[in-house]
């Protein structure tokens, strides 16, 4: 590749990057829209196959989408609401814990006699904060108040990401074609294959992780629910949508579990129960889901997620957490044919040349 030609290309990536930035509020719902299309795309090839237009198949599928959404949001959010407004009613309890039983045992172990906080502020502080998010009603009471312009942003969100997924969804296939026409000729074959091997590790992930994580919000949410906690909903999801990062959700999801029910009934059986739980949920992610729904084809390691959402969140806001595990899928492909080349080039066989 010509020294031009590098300068060609680092300019284009340097205005990509600063367009995420500057443009990030308004990219949001069409990020969203595209990943959305992108993962139902081959839903819609499917029925393609079957006979279908490409127009019916999108129809068919984007109705799909819709009323899952609808029916998922339709049974969470009211129980999500309860559970977040519990949650906020016995965040004095666990305070009081916190002081009276966790601070003195951890100062036994560690066989220290000044270990304390300042429980009082800390309650204050994070009560009054509890008390600005309130529930889901006050906040849709709190954006009815808002500037008729920042309202009327959220109502053009709303109605942009199911717009931006149709129109994309239906097109799909015949702008990766326009874009594959306007590759330079002499690059495309190896573009093509980097292309294609992109997309095989990303829509492999993606949609492999989101099921994964998906199963395990439900056995967790399950599990804590027979257990009696009485916050396994919030506790069982959250477990579950963090679990993208491996150990994580397991980690998180025991420690906060246990904290509660420590709270709840006060005392170690329950916990033991808690660790049962998410013991059977890790079981099943390792022999059962991951095998299942992901393979051996995951293809970024754990560390490579951690640093891509945190770097692409400090740099680009919701935009870069939005494209982290995309651009690192990418990325991953890329230095596996960077480390390809480098093996078969002069400079690892030693050969300087004339």
């Amino acid at each position: 590749m010509s020294e031009a030609r590098k300068l060609w290309w680092l300019a284009g990536a340097a205005a990509i990057a600063i367009l995420l930035y500057l443009l990030g509020p308004v990219l949001t719902p069409f990020l969203i829209g595209a990943g959305l299309a992108y993962l139902a795309d081959p839903v819609a090839d499917w029925l393609e196959r079957r006979g279908l237009s490409r127009t019916l198949a999108v129809v068919v599928v984007f109705s799909g989408m819709l009323l899952a959404t609808v029916v998922a949001l339709a049974t969470l959010l009211p129980l999500l609401q309860h559970q977040i407004a519990l949650f906020g009613h016995k965040l004095p309890e666990y305070f009081d814990w916190l002081q009276k039983q966790a601070l003195p045992w951890l100062a036994l172990k560690l066989g220290v006699t000044n270990l304390s906080l300042d429980i009082d502020s800390l309650r204050q502080e994070v009560m009054a904060h509890w008390q600005q998010i309130g529930g889901l009603s006050a906040r849709v009471v709190a954006l009815v108040t808002l500037s008729w312009l920042t309202m009327m942003s959220w109502l053009a969100n709303l109605v942009l990401i199911p717009l931006v997924t149709f129109y994309l969804l239906r097109d799909w296939d015949r702008l990766m074609a326009r874009i594959g026409e306007l590759l330079p000729r002499r690059s495309a074959p190896v573009v093509v294959r980097l292309a294609k091997e992109c997309d095989a590790m990303l829509g492999h992930f993606m949609r492999g992780q989101l099921s994964v994580m998906v199963a395990l919000g439900l056995v967790y949410s399950i599990g804590l629910w027979w257990v009696g906690l009485e916050l396994a909903l919030l506790i069982g999801l959250f477990a579950g949508l963090v679990s993208f990062v491996p150990y994580l959700g397991f980690f998180l999801g025991v420690v906060i579990a246990g904290i509660a029910a420590l709270v709840q009934f006060h005392d170690a059986a329950h916990v033991l129960q808690v660790v049962l739980v998410f013991g059977v949920g890790q079981l099943l992610e390792s022999f059962a889901f991951t095998p299942l729904l992901l393979g051996d084809r995951i293809g970024i390691h754990p560390v490579a997620v951690i640093f891509a959402v945190m770097a692409g969140g400090q740099l680009f806001g919701f935009v870069g957490v939005l494209l982290a595990l995309p651009v690192a899928a990418v990325a991953g492909v890329l230095l596996r044919h960077a480390h390809e080349r480098y093996l078969n080039s002069r400079l690892y066989a030693g050969d300087e040349g004339p």
